[in-house]
């Protein structure tokens, strides 16, 4: 398992970034580099559950380990969802990266917001993530400052 991180300055306050990564409308915006048609579904309890989901219904089932909104958000992801809605988070392959962590940190930087982010991987996944997280994090930031990408 690799920790990677990724960071960018954007030109907007903590909560109007926070509003972009997690808001239903934006969400599937900047992940479309992870899987098209990218939903997230959540209680935003610490403890709860959180379902990240591609456009056939399939994903991860996560929980939120830490919350403090719009600063910080740590997820632990658990396992695996199929397509009928099962969730798997005891077969040998989930067991191999359960646990894992994703964590968004955003800090007040002079009225901008400094956004960093770490994801566990299994190295086999890590240019999945660089180009996922890369792109995502500039259509963050474009949505954020209001600046249009063109087509990423």
């Amino acid at each position: 398992m690799e920790t990677l991180s990724y960071e960018t300055i954007i030109d907007a306050p903590l909560e109007k970034v926070w509003d972009i990564l997690w808001g239903p409308e934006t969400y599937s915006e900047w992940t479309k580099f992870f899987g098209a048609g990218s939903t997230m579904k959540s209680d935003w309890k610490v403890g709860g559950k959180t379902y990240f989901l591609n456009e056939k219904g399939e994903g991860m089932v996560s929980t939120i380990d830490s919350l403090d909104e719009p600063n910080q958000v740590v997820f632990k992801h658990l396992g695996m969802v199929d397509q009928d809605g099962n969730e798997d988070t005891q077969s040998e392959e989930v067991m191999e990266w359960s646990g894992s962590f994703e964590k968004y940190f955003l800090i007040d930087f002079g009225g901008k917001t400094k956004l960093h982010t770490e994801v566990q991987v299994d190295k086999q996944w890590e240019d999945h993530m660089n180009t996922g997280f890369t792109k995502g994090l500039m259509v963050v930031k474009s949505l954020a400052e209001g600046v249009s990408l063109g087509s990423v």
